[in-house]
């Protein structure tokens, strides 16, 4: 395996201000990804859906405002074409009456999907500060129940066959107070299925700013160790995801240096890039 000196600097999991709760203009990711050496930056903002009950999201864009986030990114994409290659995606939960939208839009508009199973989301007004479309935050996760469900939900996901990798797939560890055997079980089929289907596990930059947190208050956190352990024990593949939803989070070398040499020494493949056309 190569260092981290070596390998190609990469990001797939980058955010726009489109999403209500990140900074910064695209461009301005884009100038700081080629100041910090980046060959790679990937946009895969949260994705706007059709709710059928006109429900408003306050955590991803409009559906109105897709074409726009697609063609900003395109023409910086173009407009940067000689000093860093710039994909344009989505980060998606795996709502069962919206996969075939989403497939039609990945056909004809995006260059990969990312699994981000955040809600369990059901299309209807009873929602709460904690639900995206009335569904349960699954950073939330506080009891067993909670935990089947999320391990149930992202590997119905990824058996889609449409994402191209799971982001913080130990999310449900983030306000769990200790990894339990539930924990455990849901980290094995999680694992299992992601190394039957050939589908990349992203430890997320982004929440090891929580990890140290949460972990102080006696929750779990995420990234979480001791699923990274069990994906190990798997043969998972992984990928380090920056999760940036400012510019400056693309500066944060140190934690991918930390998180590269963790997970390569407990001998997980992590993959440099995405391997497939338009993503290296």
């Amino acid at each position: 395996m190569t260092d981290a000196g070596e390998r190609p600097l990469v990001n797939y999991h980058t955010h726009t201000w489109r999403c209500l709760h990140a900074e910064g203009t695209e461009e301005e990711y884009v100038r700081r990804a080629i100041d910090m050496g980046f060959s790679v930056l990937g946009f895969a903002d949260h994705t706007p859906w059709p709710y059928e009950s006109g429900y408003v999201s306050g955590m991803r864009m409009r559906l109105d405002q897709l074409r726009g986030y697609l063609d900003t990114v395109r023409a910086l994409g173009e407009r940067y074409a000689d000093r860093i290659k710039i994909p344009v995606g989505l980060e998606c939960e795996a709502f069962p009456q919206y996969m075939g939208w989403l497939s039609e839009l990945k056909a004809s508009s995006l260059d990969y999907v990312i699994l981000g199973n955040h809600y369990d989301g059901r299309d209807d007004a009873d929602h709460d500060a904690f639900s995206d479309g009335g569904g349960f935050y699954f950073g939330q996760c506080g009891e067993p129940a909670h935990v089947r469900r999320y391990a149930e939900r992202t590997i119905a996901g990824m058996r889609t066959g449409l994402f191209d990798y799971v982001a913080h797939p130990d999310l449900y560890c983030h306000l769990y107070p200790r990894f339990d055997a539930e924990c455990a079980a849901a980290a094995k089929d999680i694992c299992a299925a992601a190394k039957a289907l050939d589908i990349p596990l992203e430890y997320n930059l982004l929440g090891v700013q929580y990890h140290a947190r949460e972990a102080g208050l006696g929750r779990l956190g995420y990234p979480c160790p001791r699923f990274w352990e069990i994906a190990a024990g798997q043969g998972c593949k992984a990928i380090i995801g920056f999760d940036a939803h400012r510019p400056e989070a693309l500066e944060r070398r140190d934690d991918y240096d930390r998180a590269l040499a963790f997970l390569t020494g407990l001998g997980l493949e992590v993959l440099p890039f995405l391997d497939k056309p338009g993503l290296r």
